[in-house]
């Protein structure tokens, strides 16, 4: 069944210019690492393992790190029931559903395809939404799946995390490794400059991309449900409460920002806000305000 989401060209488009661009900048990567450090079946083997994890386990790495655990529709009906509805709606197959106990009010999709498919939502989300506004944000959820930008957004981070964790081990094992010669010096040094330069460059082009995608998501959510005004109720409140948690239990869920519906920022985002994997909560509600023009929606009382 062809999913009834509203398509957005202009998201395929970035998709695929974003991963044509990490996929040089890859190539790159795998080049110069095999010309320091001169074993290209190592280098070869190690990141295709990396991405061969990151693809087909994503999803339970996600769910692990967010303390998340998938649910029967006999312990969540009402949650179950949303999903079904918002699934049989768009023409999609129903995700597997989990929930984390994290008290963070968020929801994010993950998985390599529609049909291996995970939407989690927490316990403080459930807990402080509306029936109505929960509805918004599984719908918003859904569309990245519709979309398969959470696969996209997955292989692109693939690329920053490994380069990441060549530039740690890389300097641990300056830092402990006892004495070296100069020429191992020079290589360590060599790939933690590379590594360092091309975690740069794929950090942009991912915030870039995952800037756009939930401003996409936001609209084919608010087309398919027809009600956009519910949408920004839950994005208000879910981004207030998150405002007001510490910011030292939200650097856990940091590491997570591009894949939620709204990021897990402190109060005072700071310069952050420059490289951030979501638009203005400003921009956001704009948009959806020019939607329910469009759409001639009546105004609720309390905005739901």
């Amino acid at each position: 069944m062809p999913s009834r989401f509203r398509s957005d060209r202009r998201l395929t488009v970035r998709m695929g210019l974003t991963l044509f661009l990490l996929g040089l900048l890859y190539v790159a990567f795998v080049a110069a690492l095999i010309a320091l450090l001169r074993s290209w079946v190592l280098v070869v083997v190690i990141a295709a393992l990396a991405l061969g994890a990151q693809y087909w386990f994503s999803d339970r790495i996600a769910l692990f790190a967010m303390r998340g655990r998938v649910v029967e529709p006999a312990e969540y009906p009402a949650l179950h029931g949303v999903v079904d509805r918002l699934s049989a709606l768009g023409g999609l197959p129903k995700p597997v559903v989990a929930v984390s106990e994290l008290d963070m009010p968020n929801a994010f999709a993950t998985g390599r395809t529609p049909d291996h498919a995970v939407v989690c939502v927490t316990s403080g989300l459930l807990r402080r939404l509306e029936p109505a506004e929960l509805e918004g944000v599984l719908a918003h959820e859904l569309s990245h799946v519709a979309h398969k930008d959470v696969a996209v957004m997955t292989v692109a981070s693939f690329l920053g995390v490994i380069t990441g964790l060549i530039v740690r081990f890389a300097f641990y094992s300056q830092l402990f490794g006892g004495r070296r010669d100069q020429n191992t010096a020079v290589v360590l040094a060599g790939v933690m400059g590379v590594s360092a330069a091309v975690y740069a460059l794929s950090f942009l082009l991912i915030r870039a991309l995952s800037r756009y995608r939930e401003l996409a998501a936001d609209r084919a959510a608010a087309l398919l449900t027809g009600r956009p005004s519910v949408l920004a109720s839950a994005l208000t409140k879910v981004s207030g409460d998150i405002a007001r948690i510490p910011t030292r239990d939200l650097r856990t869920a940091q590491a997570f920002n591009a894949f939620y519906f709204t990021p897990a920022l402190g109060s005072d985002p700071g310069l952050s806000r420059f490289f951030s994997t979501h638009p203005r909560l400003e921009e956001r509600l704009e948009q959806l305000g020019r939607i329910s023009a469009e759409l001639g929606e009546p105004t609720a009382p309390g905005g739901a």
